[in-house]
């Protein structure tokens, strides 16, 4: 597949600048992916026949998730008194209502318990006041920061369930490597922000702020695109 024929979602760019050199971006596209399937099949099947030496793939951390089961039902996460209050106090960002939602609340006082989640929540009100914001998240981690779902208003069938962030990320870019020959980095992005959480051996000469550089616009989308995977190949000057 020659980058000319490469699909962006509506908003992204295909070829961008980044780290001195040119690439082009490709939005791999897929059918609703289910809870359990397999990753390595879906490389298989969707990136294998386009993919070329030297491309790097990044997928979205929800759909590694997905495949490996991560997830938290309604049934298992019941919004106390503590949740319903302090989620009142979030703020809704762009990206969703985050910790706003009692249910993705609860999951984190299940998590982390009652006194760090207040602990944290009033180290929060005062780094508010101070303009500097973050702080919830910061310090309760990246199990709680990662957690999506619990809202359907751009995916219905996740209205009912909260994704987890994937397990042991790195590992898995190697599997898919052995398994594919496919060079992977798992991200965790949403229009506010990017983070790396695992990539494969075969990319230890990207830092992580190279990788990032590579899809800091979010090209997959934050809403019902169904492109979890995004190819990027360098284009020679």
């Amino acid at each position: 597949m020659e980058f000319t024929e490469f699909y962006a979602n509506e908003g992204k760019k295909i070829v961008i600048s980044a780290n001195g050199k040119i690439y082009a971006r490709h939005a791999v596209a897929t059918h609703f992916v289910q809870i359990g399937e397999s990753y390595i099949s879906l490389i298989e099947e969707y990136v294998k026949p386009i993919y070329q030496p030297g491309d790097i793939l990044f997928s979205s951390e929800k759909i590694i998730s997905l495949c490996q089961g991560r997830i938290v039902t309604e049934e298992e996460v019941r919004p106390g008194i503590w949740a319903r209050i302090l989620s009142r106090f979030v703020r809704q960002t762009p990206a969703g209502p985050g910790m706003g939602l009692p249910a993705k609340m609860q999951f984190a006082i299940n998590h982390c318990g009652l006194a760090k989640v207040l602990l944290a929540a009033v180290c929060a009100g005062f780094d508010t006041l101070r303009g500097v914001r973050g702080t919830f998240y910061k310090m309760l981690g990246r199990e709680i920061g990662g957690l999506d779902g619990f809202y359907g208003e751009d995916i219905s069938e996740y209205a009912h369930i909260g994704i987890r962030i994937p397990s042991e990320p790195d590992k898995v870019c190697e599997e898919v490597w052995q398994k594919t020959g496919v060079m992977m980095a798992i991200v965790d992005a949403n229009d506010l922000g990017i983070e790396l959480l695992g990539k494969c051996g075969q990319l230890r000469n990207y830092s992580e702020a190279e990788l990032l550089n590579l899809v800091a616009d979010n090209p997959a989308g934050q809403s019902r695109q169904f492109t979890p995977f995004i190819l990027v190949r360098e284009i020679p000057f």
